[in-house]
């Protein structure tokens, strides 16, 4: 749910900056025709990065809280700021600047979100589904664009008494973002608490039982002993340390700085992989190659990026997050090559100040092959998209963060995310009327970019629990483009690893051997797969 807020405040705007209504209360009378309203171009791109600016703050606000108070009542709090910022938004009337305050605010609550629940997931989800279930926070993204966008087809011939449009245009799709503060905030409080949370409050009891309950056995089970003794290990050793402040994400021991510094350069290429400027403009780019109706056009893009994220989803946890991510790079760069090509062959768009695409008239006749082509090359681009570097991203920074820091270097890279995010939404209008088209190759650059940072510099994390993960990224002798061979120690490879964790599952099933709960216990391995026995 936290993934659908983000994407529901995302897609919907796109979509409103068009309806009569909202340009009638907001936008500006055009001189030469009175009866018409055009936006002031960077009035429309404030108001679309009002909630980029806010999403730069909230992750500033949401670890700390997250730290603090703990995962759940952080998640619930961001909640009902997100529930103020949209009664700010359908409140306004006639002011552009109310209705950016409450986008600003919207837009905290969405980074205070984005910087906690991918790091709740991470915490307290086993292993064997981590992967695929961080990812889920991005396919529910997609879900919420997708659904942002239909709401809006469905309102936008909203009509009021007198046959003018109604502000239900624009309100309705606003407000309908109620429900899902609601449904995640007070779900979220059904929840656990995350177990790691609760060990680094020297609450071991409750983190046991915690863990118990989220794997559905009993307290005493040997699976749930064997995590929860991995966990508190790692806890103490926190708790022993000195306390990790936000300069600490920035010191070389741990490699801590390296994996801050990773985590905005991921966040960075993600924005940089040109997504947004398809998000955000798709309408525009259809436009040019005959589609009337903007909205059904933004629809096929976010039907074919919900749809591709499901493969993605899985590709993860089969081929690993390296790999995911090189193809995804590639492929994009690719399409993008191609999208450009045909652009500049083409039509180029070039952007008025109403805030309008229209077509360059100069350029030369656009065959109707062109612009299926360009069709075409942009929703493969989606596709490759949606199923590596969109879910990618958000799994591999989860399990990637330094333990002690996690939150707090979280937090920061979901800055670089929302940073880049506003400057591709302010800037593309008037980027996109100097070099039209071209712009395209700009975005193929920076996925040849991303291709060798991933090559070079990010750590293969597949089928590793947190702790090893970090254990991983700590030894000397492992570097990124053979990390996929490093295995934990005691065990011979991560294949054998992987069906260690499927017997793990398949006792855990069965979950009839119990034993004694006793925080004395020492543990061996015997052909990789851990065993507790009790001491006196």
């Amino acid at each position: 749910m936290g993934g659908l807020l983000f994407g529901w405040d995302t897609g919907q705007i796109a979509d409103l900056m068009i309806m009569q209504d909202f340009k009638r209360r907001f936008a500006s009378k055009d001189p030469g025709n009175p009866d018409h309203y055009v936006w002031n171009m960077w009035i429309q791109g404030l108001i679309v990065g009002f909630l980029s600016i806010g999403a730069m703050v909230g992750p500033f606000l949401g670890a700390p809280a997250s730290d603090r108070f703990g995962r759940r009542w952080s998640i619930a709090f961001g909640c009902v700021v997100f529930t103020v910022g949209l009664i700010i938004q359908v409140a306004s009337q006639y002011s552009w600047v109310q209705l950016g305050i409450g986008r600003f605010i919207v837009g905290v609550s969405v980074g205070w979100l984005s910087a906690s629940v991918p790091v709740y997931q991470s915490e307290t989800l086993p292993r064997q589904v981590r992967g695929a279930m961080v990812g889920m926070y991005q396919l529910f993204i997609t879900i919420g664009i997708l659904l942002s966008y239909c709401c809006c087809y469905g309102t936008k011939g909203y009509m009021s008494s007198d046959g003018s449009f109604s502000s239900a245009q624009w309100r309705v799709p606003i407000a309908v973002g109620f429900a899902w503060g609601i449904i995640l905030g007070v779900g979220i409080m059904f929840c656990p608490e995350s177990p790691r949370w609760l060990g680094k409050r020297g609450r071991f009891d409750e983190m046991k039982k915690v863990l118990a309950r989220m794997r559905g056995v009993d307290a005493s089970n040997e699976f749930v002993l064997s995590e929860f003794y991995d966990i508190k290990k790692e806890v103490l050793d926190e708790m022993q340390a000195e306390k990790k402040g936000w300069i600490d994400c920035f010191r070389t021991e741990n490699k801590t700085l390296y994996r801050t510094i990773l985590g905005i350069a991921l966040q960075t290429g993600q924005q940089l992989t040109g997504a947004n400027y398809f998000f955000y403009y798709g309408a525009t780019i259809f436009q040019s190659v005959g589609i009337s109706d903007s909205v059904v056009t933004q629809i096929i893009l976010g039907a074919v990026n919900t749809g591709t994220t499901f493969p993605g989803l899985w590709a993860l946890d089969r081929f690993g997050r390296r790999i995911c991510l090189l193809v995804g790079s590639a492929w994009m760069a690719m399409w993008l090559l191609i999208f450009a090509t045909a652009g500049v062959a083409g039509k180029p768009i070039r952007f008025v100040p109403g805030g309008e695409g229209v077509t360059n008239p100069d350029a030369p006749a656009d065959p109707e092959s062109i612009g299926t082509l360009m069709i075409c090359s942009a929703c493969f681009f989606i596709l490759a998209f949606a199923s590596t570097w969109g879910p990618g991203i958000w799994t591999l920074i989860s399990e990637t963060c330094a333990p002690q820091t996690r939150a707090k270097q979280y937090a920061i890279a979901t800055l670089g995310n929302w940073t880049w995010n506003f400057c591709i939404g302010f800037f593309t209008p008037p980027i996109t009327n100097n070099i039209h088209f071209n712009y395209g190759y700009i975005f193929m650059g920076c996925n040849v970019a991303n291709f060798f940072l991933v090559y070079f510099f990010v750590y293969e994390t597949f089928n590793l629990t947190l702790e090893a993960a970090n254990d991983m990224y700590l030894d000397p002798n492992c570097k990124p483009w053979n990390s996929a061979k490093w295995v934990p120690p005691g065990y011979t490879s991560r294949p054998g690893f992987k069906a260690n964790v499927e017997k793990e599952l398949e006792n855990l099933s069965n979950a009839t051997g119990a034993l004694p709960n006793s925080d004395n216990a020492s543990e061996t391995k015997d052909d990789g797969l851990m065993i507790r026995t009790s001491t006196p």
